[in-house]
């Protein structure tokens, strides 16, 4: 169509399209397509009659199948392809047949950066300026995906391309993800034909909670049979990609496969967390020194890059106790064999789509990151990743009687700050910091060994995930709808990255982006970035305000790091610069700046299914309730009552569960006996039990919470619980401590059940009950 075209043009199988479908004759601005005209002759009757057979949607002549890759919470600084400790032999063979991209741009945190890459807009114009569990009611922060804004499937399975998405989704509202939906901003309703993965931001890797399409399924086997969720995710992928070319050979696939690795809780079967023993004892100080040295000699960056010195708030490894060096050795050990054996899996989808017919045509965008390393482990490292984010830190001492079963299905592991600091080298900062390029700066590999010329080489042009939408398109033949299902589309924002591939010295043609996430912001302008630091990103209460931002500049055309601050000698380049940043924030809806973290997690103007409500009545059966859609009983009073059948023979089981091993409560039935259990992050489990068995036919049990007082000492604290049996007190104890806020990222509130990882340890899932529930009421008080 056009030599660019007749570059990137990617085809698995070289079939003939219908002229009719040729993108010479058709106006794909508008979307979907319309009916083509009838053009066959009808008479009275089928004599003489001639048919014209209205034909599917194709796309043009020569368009590509495309497989795109995102990795969760990665650093320019991990994987070995990019100079990092940690081997990714898979990513080396990707980037070898392909090229590599050293000044690529995310957004610094996970909602807005898949918003960005999936629409080609800018994250605030998605609504996405933050996770969808922050959101607030500014068009910036809402969550809620506008249509005038479609995603890269819309556009081409409204061009004729098969479309499907596997792993991790947090684009969809938090009120909005339960099993009665509605699906509209559901991968199925943003344009996938297909999905397998699950809602939220994490989700254990060994019990997660998935979903097929909108309906709720289990993993196909246990943590003890050796499930894994990214082995499970790109078998699953495999097998989809098999089939679509063994039934439509000729229709082109758009195959969209982000995994829930590497964000934490950082799971990976023991095997591969072996491998790295003793690998990490020198310590984050010395690795970011080695993997400067190795970025420096493989060409990934400038021969004079600076590394940038470590934050005062960050402790240095020689000052760390023995015990604190054992331990945080081990959280680095977890989490390089979690990402190695994600490499694996990845690897494993990446040969099966080459091994397609003329699979080396095939277009691979692999996003190593859609963010910087993750800080949300705190100073020390946890064993409970959502304690932290609850504002409860860990210790040392609370973590070293587990240390042995960090990367197992027992934790939510986290690694602690200083690994995510090493991760981001040689760059200042991590996730939730788009001011520096440590939360916004990941390794990008595309690859088209039919075509490229120079493969293995690396490209230094500036670019944003904003800029993959439009890359995809130009690679397809494609226009940028004007319209799509009768709503105007907001222009694309993104610059297509295609001219790179074809002349790697070319100028690049991003002059322009800006950053901000949580009130941290920066603009990069002509080779100039202005930067404003909010704070450490593991506090996660408070707001620093913001009258008194201290900015800084660089010029990144000389200073690779970011290492040398030239706001005091270039005060009028600042000016230009924050004139630029106020301009871009009030074309792409990036103001109100909200520097809030976990205040944002309670708002009582977002929408809920549970807002003004104090009763709520659960059928039997009823499950995968998600937490935002589930009576809010956070250290507040309230009752459980479930009416019930206990049959002759011993009945046991889970009347109701939310939670999962991070944190939760379940009601059960064990030995015949009424149990209340508490886990309080792991760290304490607390149990009150009827001293009899229930008796059998119908029965009434109830539980009930009286919370005490919360005070600033013990932001925490519990309460008492009572067991009763047909109106009968049978059990009395206390819960001394509660989770203030959330109790997981995806897991859920269960009738009958308990699914995903289960609150008790004392049973394995589902822990179905036997007998028979009428129903269960929640009263809040």
């Amino acid at each position: 169509m056009r030599p660019l075209l007749s570059f990137l043009a990617v085809v698995v199988l070289s079939l003939p399209v219908p002229a009719i479908c040729s993108a010479q004759q058709i106006d794909r601005s508008r979307l979907p397509l319309p009916d083509a005209a009838f053009k066959g002759k009808i008479n009275k009757t089928f004599e003489g009659s001639e048919q014209d057979y209205p034909q599917p949607v194709a796309p043009p002549q020569g368009a590509p199948n495309v497989l795109l890759i995102l990795i969760d919470d990665l650093g320019f600084g991990h994987p070995a392809t990019f100079g990092g400790p940690i081997p990714t032999p898979a990513l080396d063979r990707l980037a070898a047949s392909g090229i590599k991209f050293n000044r690529f741009h995310t957004t610094a945190i996970c909602s807005p950066t898949r918003a960005a890459l999936l629409t080609g807009r800018n994250h605030h114009q998605s609504g996405f300026g933050t996770i969808t569990e922050l959101s607030t009611g500014y068009p910036g922060y809402h969550s809620i995906w506008p249509r005038s804004c479609a995603t890269i499937a819309e556009v081409l399975k409204d061009n004729g391309y098969s479309t499907a998405a596997w792993g991790k989704w947090h684009n969809t509202p938090d009120w909005e993800t339960s099993t009665i939906g509605p699906f509209d901003r559901w991968p199925t309703g943003l344009g996938f034909e297909y999905f397998y993965g699950f809602q939220g931001g994490e989700t254990s890797q060994f019990y997660p909670q998935l979903f097929r399409n909108t309906l709720p399924v289990e993993q196909p086997k246990s943590a003890a049979e050796g499930y894994h969720l990214t082995e499970d995710l790109t078998n699953d992928a495999i097998a989809w990609i098999k089939r679509q070319q063994s039934i439509s050979p000729d229709k082109p696939f758009f195959a969209y496969f982000a995994t829930g690795a590497t964000h934490a809780p950082l799971h990976a079967p023991e095997e591969w967390i072996d491998k790295f023993k003793g690998q990490f004892d020198q310590g984050w100080d010395k690795v970011r020194e080695e993997t400067l040295a190795r970025q420096k000699k493989m060409g990934v960056v400038p021969e004079n890059t600076k590394l940038t010195p470590r934050p005062q708030e960050i402790p240095g490894w020689d000052s760390l106790s023995d015990d604190a060096r054992r331990l945080y050795a081990r959280h680095q050990e977890a989490f390089a064999g979690f990402l190695a054996h994600t490499d694996h899996h990845v690897g494993r989808l990446i040969e099966a789509v080459r091994k397609l017919p003329d699979g080396n045509n095939t277009l691979i965008i692999y996003v190593a990151g859609d963010n910087g390393p993750s800080a949300e482990g705190s100073l020390t490292g946890t064993t409970n990743n959502i304690m932290t984010q609850n504002g409860i830190p860990d210790t040392v001492e609370g973590q070293l009687d587990e240390i042995n079963e960090i990367g197992g299905p027992q934790h939510e592991n986290h690694f602690p700050v200083g690994w995510a600091w090493a991760g981001a080298s040689p760059f200042q900062w991590m996730k939730r910091v788009p001011s520096h390029f440590g939360g916004t700066r990941n390794g990008l590999v595309i690859s088209w060994p039919a075509k490229v010329k120079d493969a293995g080489t690396v490209r230094s042009q500036f670019h944003h995930v904003i800029d993959i939408a439009p890359t995809i398109y130009e690679a397809a033949g494609i226009p940028e709808p004007k319209t799509v299902a009768g709503v105007k589309q907001t222009p694309i924002a993104g610059t297509s990255m295609a001219y790179t591939i074809t002349n790697p010295d070319a100028e690049g043609r991003r002059t322009t982006q800006y950053f901000e996430t949580g009130g941290h912001r920066a603009i990069y302008h002509n080779g100039w970035v202005a930067a404003a630091f909010q704070g450490v990103p593991w506090e996660l209460t408070g707001s620093k305000g913001f009258d008194n931002t201290k900015w800084e500049l660089y010029n990144i055309e000389e200073d690779f790091s970011e290492a040398v601050d030239l706001a005091q000698k270039h005060p009028e380049k600042l000016k230009e610069l924050q004139a630029i940043f106020d301009k871009e924030a009030e074309k792409y809806n990036v103001y109100p700046l909200d520097d809030r973290f976990a205040e944002r997690v309670v708002n009582p103007e977002r929408p809920s299914v549970t807002r003004g409500r104090t009763f709520f009545s659960y059928a039997a059966g009823t499950n995968r309730i998600p937490e935002g859609s589930a009576p809010p009983i956070y250290q507040r009073t309230h009752t459980i009552t479930a009416s019930i059948d206990v049959g002759e023979d011993e009945t046991q089981g889970v009347i109701v569960a939310e939670g999962g091993s991070a944190g939760g409560y379940t009601l059960y039935v064990e030995e015949g006996k009424l149990v209340y259990e508490y886990n309080f992050f792991g760290k304490e489990r607390n149990k009150i039990v009827s001293a009899a068995k229930l008796p059998s036919g119908k029965v009434q049990v109830e539980m009930d919470y009286q919370q005490k007082p919360i005070t600033k000492a013990n932001p925490a604290v519990g309460g008492t619980v009572t067991l009763s049996v047909n109106g009968k007190q049978v059990a009395q104890g206390e819960v001394p401590h509660v989770v203030p806020s959330r109790f997981s990222a995806t897991e859920t509130l269960d009738i009958g059940a308990d699914l995903g990882s289960t609150v008790s340890e004392d049973y394995t899932p589902p822990h179905a009950f036997n007998g028979k529930i009428e129903k269960v009421n929640i009263e809040l008080k």
